[in-house]
């Protein structure tokens, strides 16, 4: 490495490790795998040194990834600032990822989506506290021993619903805790005469991200002992998966109604829900509410469609390790998993943003009116 360019990911959330980086236009790079696992995908990097200069970034071991066909059609973020993420052009040619970029400033940071640190949930969670209609407890710690957050929001009791809302199972999926601040910010707005009448009818029980080391470490998929989370619902333990088993405890005091579990996806460029129809005993009524549900979903926001997704699962054919279908299965009730893109929309694409934070956020809100349609078929 020459004393001019350099190449870092030793921060929250960091991925990468560098094999040459003596010229901007032939910097070689690879993916950190998760730990003790196979998986990877999520990079997240700094690059010093390269103001004016034209970058080429070549992540080569892109094609045996946990999923290559992601990187087709996909474009790279990249920020100055750590606030505002543009995209950047980038291809994929013989298995290897390429990023093609000239800085303006000596620093900046590349990334497979913009990172949601494990700083900035700590202050989503001091945020959320300053509202009277939070409550923050922690229903256990993780394998590196960090506290797992959980937001209850309203007052259990008086027939209230209880509403579950989870994140981040996969860490490297981040689109899915800026999916929670939006929730949360419309939700804690006394102003908000939806977040208001839901609040009446249900208690919101809110994992902002269920998998805090993962995050932490620069993780795609797992935890610190590369358990994958959601394959662990029916077979939790503190061992293996802390996170889940923690969790599901809390649920079993509170019982759920609804719940939503809160992902992105590689592939697919489109935002699409799964549902749990593949439960050994889903209903006619969890059918009726999942149909509702994203039928007003996608009258509500334009990202939002039900063309494309995952094939639904034959009757009684579900992998209940699954959060969404061992919840359907165990509580009868509306269970989702959300999907967002790590590219773009396709149904509604924004060239230069792609699918981002900002538009995350938006989503995340647009849920409370889908939660209103459907709240009194509860």
């Amino acid at each position: 490495m020459s004393d001019s360019l350099r190449i870092s990911s030793n921060f929250d959330g960091g991925n990468i490790i560098c094999d040459a980086c003596e010229r901007a236009s032939d910097i070689r790079l690879h993916i950190r795998h998760d730990n003790d696992s196979e998986f990877y995908q999520w990079f997240y990097f700094r690059l010093t040194g390269a103001a004016d200069q034209d970058c080429v970034l070549n992540i080569i071991n892109a094609g045996s990834s946990a999923y290559p066909p992601g990187w087709e059609d996909y474009n790279a973020v990249a920020s100055y600032d750590r606030e505002t993420w543009f995209r950047v052009p980038t291809r994929f040619e013989n298995g290897v990822l390429t990023i093609q970029h000239t800085p303006y400033m000596n620093s900046v940071y590349y990334a497979y989506f913009a990172p949601y640190s494990m700083e900035r949930h700590a202050d989503l969670v001091a945020s959320a506290m300053q509202s009277e209609r939070v409550q923050v407890s922690i229903p256990g710690t993780t394998l590196d021993g960090q506290d797992i957050d959980l937001l209850t929001i309203g007052t259990p009791g008086d027939g209230r619903l209880s509403f579950w809302v989870t994140a981040r199972q996969h860490p490297g999926e981040v689109m899915a805790e800026w999916w929670i601040e939006g929730l949360l910010g419309r939700l804690l707005d006394e102003t908000d005469p939806v977040a208001r009448v839901l609040l009446e009818k249900a208690v919101f029980y809110i994992v902002p991200n269920m998998n805090p080391d993962g995050s932490r470490r620069g993780h795609l998929r797992t935890n610190a002992k590369g358990v994958n989370l959601n394959r662990e619902w029916n077979k939790a333990s503190i061992e293996n998966s802390p996170e889940v088993f923690h969790v599901l405890n809390k649920m079993n005091e509170t019982g759920v109604d609804f719940a939503f579990d809160v992902h992105g996806d590689e592939n697919l460029p489109y935002n699409f829900i799964a549902g749990g129809e593949g439960a050994p005993n889903f209903s006619e009524k969890q059918q009726m509410l999942l149909d509702a549900y994203k039928a007003a979903l996608e009258s509500i926001s334009p990202d939002f469609q039900t063309e494309y997704g995952y094939p639904v699962d034959p009757p009684g054919e579900a992998d209940l390790s699954i959060c969404t279908n061992y919840l359907a299965w165990k509580f009868g009730c509306l269970t989702m998993t959300l999907e967002m893109p790590f590219k773009d929309a396709k149904n509604n694409p924004e060239a230069e943003l792609g699918w981002s934070p900002e538009r995350s956020m938006h989503l995340g809100a647009a849920n409370l009116d889908a939660m209103l349609r459907v709240i009194d078929l509860i």
